[in-house]
């Protein structure tokens, strides 16, 4: 299949496309998204195949307003926690999950009762919405098991030849997925943490949860791995140089070379390739998956990824690490 790339200004294509029942990668303000019309269930069934993603993990459909969830949501299925959630989140990363509406497909919610939706923020994500005027079904726009796509050339690199169009809407500007809350639980259940930070969740609902092992995938990113390079990857808990010192003179002796992927202050050995991921939590957030794609083609025998804090965004980032990591190392 011929890939064509699109610029913002070029969406009249893609908005053809995805009515017609095609898919279209496209920019978010969290990662770019692989899209299909959220209603038509053979659309949705084309992303499982094209990204090699489990049946059994739910996609997340993409809706403008509250309008737009009442319509996804059973009759009374958005209770006051997920209309106060998206009050002061939506537009934005956040995800509620609530009673799916019958004509949500069995594709989108994996079987389970509940469906996960949520307004994205960013303009050509909105046009696209709009111009089908239906929900769009997205999940990450890469191969299944690979670091989500944060910049077009990630995008293309992953699914060039898989789709007609990729839309080519430059920087994600949050750089991880939304948090997924659970609003059919009390208190709230917080199943993927993302792009708004659990303080601010509780800031609006009071007391959150987190979700217990085992059971039913309720939303993307619990079940399988995610995120991960070619390359081994090591998470060292730690963010200074004299931690990196001392894993090189233990765990990461039986390698040569490693590429590091660390805060702003963190003195990397000569000749090692490095990243910085920026001073703090949100832009650590905003360049982790690039950092990963970007190490990943060095010719370093290991990447390291150097990471410690659970603050705010802090803790998304943490969450995607344990996932993307062969070996989590506590300093």
């Amino acid at each position: 299949m011929k890939t064509v790339r699109l610029g913002a200004d070029e969406l009249a294509p893609a908005i053809e496309a995805l009515a017609r029942g095609e898919l279209v990668a496209f920019p978010t303000e969290t990662v770019y998204g692989l899209g299909a019309h959220g209603l038509k269930a053979s659309a949705v069934s084309r992303i499982f195949a094209v990204k090699g993603r489990p049946q059994d993990n739910p996609l997340i459909l993409h809706v403008l307003d509250q309008e737009g969830l009442e319509r996804l949501a059973s009759p009374g299925g958005v209770n006051r926690w997920a209309l106060s959630l998206t009050e002061a989140f939506w537009p934005g990363p956040l995800t509620v999950v609530v009673p799916a509406a019958s004509e949500v497909p069995r594709e989108v919610t994996a079987g389970l009762t509940t469906v996960a939706v949520r307004a994205p923020s960013h303009p050509i994500a909105r046009a696209l919405i709009a111009g089908i005027a239906a929900p769009i079904a997205a999940p990450s726009a890469n191969l299944s098991g690979r670091p989500s796509p944060t910049a077009f050339s990630a995008a293309w690199e992953d699914l060039a030849g898989r789709v007609p169009y990729i839309i080519d809407g430059g920087r994600c500007e949050v750089g991880v997925e939304s948090t997924v809350v659970d609003c059919t639980t009390s208190p709230v259940t917080i199943l993927r943490p993302g792009g708004i930070s659990v303080e601010m969740v509780a800031s609006v609902v009071g007391e959150v949860q987190f979700p217990r092992p085992g059971g039913p995938a309720r939303s993307p990113g619990m079940k399988y791995r995610h995120y991960a390079p070619q390359k081994e990857l090591i998470w060292l808990v730690a963010a200074d140089s004299g931690s990196l010192a001392q894993a090189r003179r233990g765990v990461l002796s039986p390698y040569g070379r490693a590429a590091v992927i660390a805060p702003d202050g963190v003195s990397v050995p000569e000749g090692w390739p490095a990243y910085s991921l920026g001073p703090d939590e949100a832009s650590a957030a905003r360049e982790l998956f690039e950092a990963i794609r970007q190490m990943d083609q060095t010719d370093a025998d290991v990447i390291v990824v150097m990471w410690a804090s659970e603050r705010g965004l802090g803790r998304a980032v943490a969450n995607r690490l344990e996932k993307a990591a062969s070996m989590k190392v506590v300093l």
